[in-house]
C-alpha cells in the first residue's frame, strides 16, 4: 500500500510542482469528516503509486499554505498539475468521486 506524503508550509510549493498530478487532503486532528476520508486517500495513495502524488496537509500546523489556497472548510481535497489548481473537492466525498478527479489527470 502506498504511503501519503506528510506537507507543510515548507514543502508544499516543490511538491506540488511534480511532474505527476497531486491530490493534497487539507485536514486536521479534530475534524470528523476528515478522519472519514483519510482511510479513502491512503487507499489512493496506494492505487497511484507511481501515478500520481497523495499528500496531507495538517491546517492547524500550516497556516500559511491553508491562507494562500484560502481553506475554509474542511476536509478540502485540491488536485494540482504542473503546480496549478486543476480541481477541488469541498467535504467528504465517496473513494469513487476523489478517484475520477485523479484518473482524470493521469491520463
Amino acid at each position: 500500500m502506498g504511503k501519503t506524503l506528510e506537507l507543510n508550509d515548507s514543502n508544499f510549493e516543490q511538491t506540488i510542482n511534480s511532474d505527476k498530478p497531486v491530490l493534497v487532503d487539507f485536514w486536521a486532528e479534530w475534524c470528523g469528516p476528515c478522519k472519514m476520508i483519510g482511510p479513502v486517500v491512503e487507499e489512493l495513495a496506494g492505487d497511484y503509486e507511481g501515478k500520481a502524488v497523495v499528500a496531507k496537509l495538517n491546517v492547524d500546523e500550516n497556516p500559511q499554505t491553508t491562507a494562500k489556497f484560502g481553506i475554509r472548510s474542511i476536509p478540502t481535497l485540491l488536485v494540482f498539475k504542473n503546480g496549478q489548481i486543476v480541481d477541488k473537492q469541498v467535504g467528504a466525498v465517496p473513494k469513487s468521486v476523489l478517484n475520477q478527479k485523479l484518473a482524470a489527470q493521469v491520463a
